[in-house]
Parts: structure tokens; sequence; C-alpha cells
């Protein structure tokens, strides 16, 4: 996983303006996880990573198809670019760069391990093994923590 400096380094300095910030359009809508009757066309994310994130979605509808995605609740989206520390912490989190996603947080919640977690679930391999295939890390199979959470690699 990628270092705070490592990010500065290749993302630059994150700020609360997100300067460096792109808009995408998906090729799925997708929900807000915490207002399921308002869908989202676009996401905003570091535009050295944009590629990255339209390549996993276009993978999950062609690999799951939109009614399974819904189904599975890989269309719950928790956020992209959020500026603000860590959880618990002072370091950056990555969604400072617009760098990481969740997907499904309320029922792949922050302290949840893989016994409860719904990401943690068989069906749900091929849409992690996507995310990797295009860059990006689980902190669910990484840490066994925060299953909701994608984050670039490098």
């Amino acid at each position: 996983m990628i270092t705070t400096k490592q990010a500065i380094a290749k993302y630059g300095t994150p700020n609360e303006h997100g300067t460096y910030l792109t808009s995408i359009q998906l090729p799925y809508p997708m929900r807000l996880a915490w207002d399921l009757n308002t869908t989202v066309k676009t996401m905003r994310c570091h535009r050295l990573v944009a590629d990255k994130f339209k390549a996993v979605f276009t993978d999950l509808l062609a690999y799951y198809g939109y009614e399974k995605i819904k189904e599975l609740g890989i269309d719950l989206f928790g956020g992209c670019f959020n500026f603000r520390a860590m959880r618990g912490g002072s370091d950056w989190s990555r969604h400072s760069w617009g760098i990481a996603i969740d997907l499904d947080p309320l029922r792949n919640k922050l302290k949840e391990s893989k016994r409860t977690a719904r990401f943690a679930r068989p069906e749900y391999k091929p849409m992690i093994d996507i995310f990797y295939k295009h860059g990006f890390v689980s902190l669910g199979v990484e840490k066994d923590y925060d299953w909701m959470h994608f984050e670039i690699r490098e």
C-alpha cells in the first residue's frame, strides 16, 4: 500500500479544493449508500487514477451485469474524494487525494472482519480481483478491516 510520503510525491499535497481532481462518467449508475433514492452518474477522483477507476467499473459491469451489481450492493457509493485525516489518526486519508473509494459501507463497516463483512464472501472475490487487476488494494484483504475501502496501490 502507498505511504503518505509516496502519495505526496506522486499525487501532490492534498487540499480541500481538490485542484487535482477530474470527473469520470460511470458506466452504470450508483446509489448513494446513505440515500438509496439518489443516484450518482459521475465521480470525482484524482486525474492520475481516473482511467483506472473507469476500467474497474467497466470490468465490474462486464463481469456481473447491472442487475447483479445492484443485488450485491456493489453500486452503493460511499465516497471517493473527501479531504480529511484518517479515522483515528493524523495522517491524510487516501480519500484526500481521490485515490480511494468506499463501497457498501453499511454492510462493510470499518471494524468488521472477514467473519462479518459482506465483501469477504465468495461472490465478491471477482470484484476484489478486478480492483487488484487495475492497481488497487482492498484493506479488507490486506488488513482484515475496512472491507468497504479500495485504494490505489502505488
